[in-house]
């Protein structure tokens, strides 16, 4: 290619995407744009909204992290990661990095929120969405009041921004000047100011409530699919009754939602240890459904596969403390009731037969059209408003041939 002709083709490249960001504006500047996105306005639900808030980073301070930063489809909701990385960090699960040392990891993995609208389950099927516990310490109830608390959070969302006492009032006035959001939050709360914390938190759960994947080779055995599960699988199934596993694992979601102590080792990437709910070290027992997409395990990812869960638990029940600082007196008595039959390879097993498919992608937009899920792609990041209406490949194909 000459020299003029790659001058002339990047001045195209540059003016395209002046213009493409200006229609940007212009479209954000009036009602919701129905050719962008996959509702009319008339079909506008708490949902929808939560869905863009959920996936929009616009939430956090450096308005580079979102929800789903850290809770991503790819991986079941969760990050794939042992400890999540926040603010100050780029691409996405496991391939996620630091950009600088100016924070560090958060001292916990992230849950996923698959089916989180059923927290707190009991084993008769009975659940308060009001009253369910969240987080690996069980600090807050509901879906509500914990979806306001990683804005607040420094290493999650907030970064250096503002101060912690004004991050939601900070992200409010963020909202309250974005039009989209604007007409969104107007059509569905009451009121002459519906962008509100509690509206803010509302829509987020009310999505996160959306998220149900129940329709796994075990639920469908139960259903009456004999065929669903392999002999393997069941035998698992079996064992895991007879270990005692379900002590904890319990009910439909396979959790009692409980504090336990267990003597989880403190990851080595941490320079403290993480002495859990109240100081006791004790951690929420986890739903095992969708466990084998969810790895890696316990609160702070300190075990890549199932198999060395399994190895853990034999150890405890063997009364061998596997963290200094809990001695085996403080571990939790239902250990106990752990009887290994040998069992491992049929038991992890049985836990994939756990895992059930789901189809809850990403959107292609957010209203501040900022990233969809905050800063996750690895190297140059082309603006949205750019991709649509320039063909960035065909432009480096013209340059090079």
């Amino acid at each position: 290619m000459k020299k003029s002709q790659f001058f002339l083709t990047f001045f195209v490249f540059l003016v395209s995407a002046f213009f493409a960001c200006k229609k940007e504006e212009i479209l954000l500047s009036s009602e919701l744009p129905s050719t962008k996105d996959p509702v009319k306005s008339t079909e506008v639900t708490i949902q929808y909204l939560g869905e863009m808030l959920f996936y929009d980073p616009i939430l956090s301070g450096n308005k580079d992290v979102a929800c789903a930063t850290c809770h991503h489809p790819n991986f079941s909701f969760s990050d794939g990661r042992d400890l999540a990385i926040g603010v100050n960090g780029v691409g996405l699960g496991p391939q996620r990095r630091f950009q600088s040392d100016v924070f560090s990891l958060i001292n916990r993995r992230s849950m996923t929120i698959l089916n989180t609208v059923f927290n707190g389950m009991d084993s008769k099927g009975n659940y308060d969405s009001t009253n369910a516990p969240m987080f690996w310490d069980s600090r807050v109830k509901s879906l509500e009041e914990q979806a306001l608390l990683p804005i607040k959070s420094e290493l999650e969302m907030r970064g250096n921004a503002y101060p912690e006492a004004v991050a939601i009032d900070s992200v409010l006035n963020r909202l309250k000047n974005i039009s989209e959001y604007r007409v969104l939050f107007s059509k569905i709360f009451n009121g002459d100011q519906p962008i509100t914390s509690l509206n803010l938190a509302r829509a987020i759960a009310s999505f996160e409530r959306t998220l149900v994947a129940m329709n796994s080779p075990y639920d469908r055995y139960l259903r009456g699919d004999k065929e669903a599960m392999s002999e393997l699988e069941i035998r698992g199934m079996n064992a895991f009754e007879v270990d005692g596993c379900n002590k904890c694992h319990s009910g439909k979601m396979f959790s009692d939602y409980k504090l336990h102590t267990l003597s989880v080792p403190d990851n080595p990437r941490l320079d403290n240890t993480d002495k859990g709910a109240n100081g006791s070290y004790g951690f929420r027992t986890t739903s095992l459904r969708n466990i084998k997409q969810t790895g890696p395990y316990m609160h702070n990812g300190v075990f890549k596969t199932l198999e060395e869960v399994i190895e853990f638990y034999n150890l405890i029940e063997k009364e061998k403390s596997q963290n200094p600082n809990v001695p085996v007196a403080k571990i939790d008595s239902l250990v106990k009731f752990l009887r290994p039959v040998n069992e491992k390879a049929a038991i992890v097993a049985f836990l994939g037969a756990l895992t059930s498919d789901y189809d809850f992608p990403p959107p292609k937009r957010v209203p501040s059209n900022l990233s969809v899920g905050g800063n996750i792609k690895l190297g140059i990041n082309i603006p949205n408003s750019v991709h649509k209406f320039f063909d960035f490949r065909k432009f480096l194909f013209e340059i090079y041939n």
